[in-house]
């Protein structure tokens, strides 16, 4: 695929995606199926590219190989933007509407052990909310390469970006059934056809079945031999929960996996990618929840590894923006997985000083559909090569548990990687990726406010051509006028500690700059927050003060995180209680009752204890809560009782 290039159907849907990247070098990389030495903007944007043609119906790789780029950026950076949002189901001409629900992504294990991982997290949740682990069920379901839909009955949605899709109905008015002549509104499920009717009919007209799923809800005209595959039922919308499936006890999961992988894998005739591993006890699933990307309680299985035995040249070691220096293993060039790989972290120095990794060393490279591969272990020891002095700046470097660390504030590589963290993090401006940024450097450019301080002609004097400098000034004005979460600007300082998540925790109870004078006992009253971590988020804090205020007196365009209490809640009714919220609610999901409630000052629950006040009911309950209220004694309310409560307050 060396002489790889994109058609004009492609090249019109990569043009809506705004891409500030050479199409050239991105053909060259899709082409020759090497990626690892394409920028970060570029890998990036290789991913962007690669999902939007998929989800397009006019795909380059494969949903397996997307999946070991995905590893890949998790590799090299595990607080990217691009991990944490939803891989997008795009109709790329359509208009988006809200979805009744979200649909996230699922987590993916390559091996049983990181399964065994997921178990076990499973079983502390458990503990954690006092059930028996008698009780742990696990649900083990065909992971259907399709196109993700939601029908609620009326409408049918593509996934979208998880939070909006589109209206994709007409499916349904095309002739499109539901699986197993079910009845329709069953929720989320993928539009999938028979993969015996694609092999003996479709596959003379499609080069793959998800070309048919994209013509199935094309906008257009469907494809003659489309709809007679839809006429025939070999085209349906499959629901998850009719889905075949293996239910059991964990322990004869762990006990009998390669059998019930197998099993479910091939129970169903189409397309699978692997198989889901989920929850079925709703406790669990409640008191787990979320990612912003994926659900805790679930996790795919997926198959796709490989392994070789590789020499090692030499240890390079590399100075990251927190002062940590990374071990990379230089490779004598090895083919696996269909790419040549000459470069491997070995994560942090004590590995490299315990397992003897040095020149001459032998390693067992592990390719579970990574682009960047994995050490599994060291087949043959070598004296290793422990540096004493900063890569960068030639300062001595002290252990810190397992990592050996550069203490110099001023360490060009770690203003270097700083700024690179910013824009990667800030997510709305792809021009300054580590190649530009590596340049600005070079003229003396070590801080976020003086990036933002350039003008057309510095950069052209730096070596930027006349377009390329205006455009990356455009980028910087836009970066600052397109609204962006503040949880998000403070995430991209990168104080140790303060990642997205801790970020809006605490802008949920303090304003981005009260958040610089905050101290710690303020920041342990906070819920999530021990000493510890409040310790060293304060002092990150007060270490980045100054510059944070220059870059935020730039004027960005901050969407604030909502306050925990921001109504009025001396007259609320249930200000102060504690409130659990079960089943399925009529006034909408039960996170958007719990959101409500807490802005009226009460304290939503996932279980019911002996503290909790109200047990709310909806559709569809589940004795145990019931069961527990009684016991304990708490009130229990039906959702029209709850809503009269402010009726008659």
């Amino acid at each position: 695929m060396s002489n790889f290039e994109f058609n004009d159907k492609q090249i019109s849907i990569i043009n809506k995606l705004n891409l500030n990247v050479d199409l050239n070098v991105i053909e060259t990389a899709f082409g020759e199926r090497v990626f690892d030495n394409l920028s970060d903007d570029e890998f990036v944007a290789s991913l962007k590219i690669a999902n939007a043609l998929y989800r397009a119906g006019d795909p380059i790789i494969s949903d397996h190989q997307y999946d070991a780029l995905i590893s890949a950026l998790t590799n090299k950076d595990p607080n990217h933007p691009y991990l944490t949002a939803v891989e997008p189901e795009v109709l790329v001409e359509s208009k988006t509407v809200p979805l009744p629900k979200k649909m996230l992504s699922t987590d993916k294990a390559y091996s049983f052990s990181e399964i065994k991982k997921w178990i076990d997290r499973v079983l502390k949740a458990a503990e954690e909310i006092q059930v028996d682990s008698a009780d742990v069920l696990i649900r083990v379901t065909p992971k259907l390469d399709g196109y993700a839909a939601y029908d609620d009955g009326k409408t049918l949605y593509t996934r979208g970006d998880g939070v909006r899709g589109q209206d994709i109905t007409r499916a349904f008015a095309r002739g499109l059934k539901v699986a197993n002549s079910a009845q329709r509104g069953l929720g989320p499920g993928e539009i999938v056809i028979k993969k015996s009717y694609f092999d003996d009919i479709l596959s003379q007209f499609f080069e793959n079945s998800r070309n048919i799923q994209a013509a199935i809800i094309a906008e257009k005209k469907v494809d003659e031999n489309v709809q007679k595959a839809i006429d025939k039922g070999a085209c349906v919308f499959y629901p998850f929960s009719l889905i075949e499936n293996w239910t059991g006890h964990y322990k004869e999961l762990q006990s009998d996996f390669d059998s019930i992988v197998e099993q479910i894998w091939n129970a169903v005739d189409y397309d699978v990618d692997g198989v889901i591993l989920e929850v079925e006890n709703d406790k669990i699933k409640e008191h787990m929840g979320a990612t912003r990307k994926h659900h805790r309680w679930q996790i795919a299985f997926k198959v796709n590894a490989e392994s070789a035995e590789v020499e090692v040249l030499k240890i390079i070691p590399q100075t990251s923006r927190t002062g940590r220096v990374t071990p990379v293993a230089d490779l004598k060039p090895t083919k696996l997985s269909g790419a040549t790989i000459s470069r491997a972290t070995v994560h942090h120095y004590k590995m490299v000083e315990n397992n003897g990794v040095g020149p001459g060393a032998v390693v067992r490279l592990v390719r579970s559909g990574l682009v960047i591969p994995k050490i599994e272990e060291v087949v043959k020891r070598a004296e290793p090569e422990i540096p004493e002095l900063c890569p960068s700046c030639r300062s001595s470097l002290e252990w810190k548990g397992d990592h050996l660390v550069c203490n110099n504030s001023n360490c060009p590589a770690r203003k270097e990687n700083t700024l690179i963290h910013f824009f990667k993090t800030l997510g709305n401006n792809d021009g300054f990726g580590p190649k530009v940024i590596e340049k600005l450097h070079l003229f003396g450019v070590d801080h976020i406010h003086q990036v933002y301080g350039l003008s057309v002609n510095q950069l052209i004097r730096f070596g930027f051509g006349e377009k390329t400098s205006q455009n990356l000034i455009d980028q910087l004005r836009a970066s600052r006028e397109i609204e962006v979460e503040d949880w998000r600007f403070l995430a991209a300082f990168g104080v140790n500690r303060l990642g997205a998540g801790n970020c809006e925790k605490l802008l949920q109870h303090h304003s981005i700059l009260d958040l610089l004078s905050l101290s710690v006992d303020q920041m342990i009253s906070i819920d999530g927050f021990a000493k510890l971590s409040a310790e060293s988020i304060v002092e990150g804090l007060g270490k980045i003060k100054d510059e944070f205020l220059r870059v935020y007196g730039l004027g960005f365009n901050l969407a604030e995180t909502p306050k925990a209490s921001e109504t009025n809640t001396t007259d609320s009714p249930i200000a102060g209680k504690t409130i659990v919220f079960t089943g399925k609610m009529i006034q909408g999901s039960r996170g958007d009752m719990e959101k409500k409630a807490k802005l009226l000052g009460a304290k939503p629950a996932k279980s019911v204890t002996g503290k909790t006040d109200y047990l709310v009911t909806g559709e569809k309950v589940g004795e145990s809560k019931i069961k527990a209220a009684a016991e304990k004694g708490v009130q229990v309310l039906t959702e029209q009782q709850y809503l009269d409560l402010f009726l008659s307050s």
